[in-house]
């Protein structure tokens, strides 16, 4: 059994502007900052043996917020990094609509078929990620490790745990460090034990959708 704790990076003013980041290295606020800290103060499992981060700034940051807490260094994992948004990076969803209306379109419905003028595919994303998760999952057999990403590509490798078609993929809500733990058994199917979570937050209001 390997159980991984995936974690989406803390606020970036991208996402406080709508602006779709894709592999744009936008670094975290203030508060972004402050989430990543509340996130390892109120970590929800008491030990952890690696931590593993795309090599973007702001997961990067985040990440060592949470391996500081366990004496940790970050393993920077280029497979993790976010979907390329090619021509849409730095751009709200208004712009995008205006310039790219059927696009936008299989965005929203059809993630799997969609083509980003030079971007990634999602399959592609996907692919990319699995491939990587699956090698981790083998190293750290009876182990707990953590991997800090986004929100794109961690929708990816939570639809592949839940069996999910990859049109589907907007169902699942991945908020500024929000917390999902999946259990990989050999032989079986993975058993998500947590989803979407930021308890660690308290009162204050999930933002960063994309």
């Amino acid at each position: 059994m390997t159980k991984v704790i995936f974690i989406r990076h803390g606020q970036t003013e991208w996402n406080m502007n709508g602006r779709y980041q894709g592999q744009s290295d936008v670094q975290l606020t203030v508060a972004g900052k402050e989430q990543a800290a509340k996130l390892a103060e109120h970590f929800p499992v008491k030990e952890i043996d690696a931590v593993y981060a795309s090599d973007l700034n702001r997961a990067m940051v985040t990440a060592e917020a949470v391996a500081g807490r366990f004496g940790l260094s970050v393993q920077a994992e280029p497979a993790f990094r976010e979907i390329s948004f090619g021509e849409w990076e730095g751009l709200t969803y208004e712009q995008i609509v205006a310039k790219w209306p059927e696009a936008m379109g299989n965005f929203l419905q059809h993630p799997d078929i969609l083509e980003i003028p030079g971007g990634e595919t999602f399959p592609a994303v996907q692919k990319r990620a699995v491939a990587r998760l699956e090698e981790l999952v083998a190293k750290h057999e009876g182990q707990t490790i953590a991997i800090v990403a986004h929100g794109a590509v961690l929708r990816t490798l939570l639809t592949a745990a839940l069996h999910m078609p990859l049109q589907y993929l907007w169902s699942i809500r991945q908020f500024n460090t929000a917390v999902n733990i999946v259990r990989y058994d050999a032989g079986a199917s993975p058993t998500v034990e947590l989803l979407n979570s930021t308890s660690h937050l308290g009162s204050e209001q999930p933002q960063g959708l994309i």
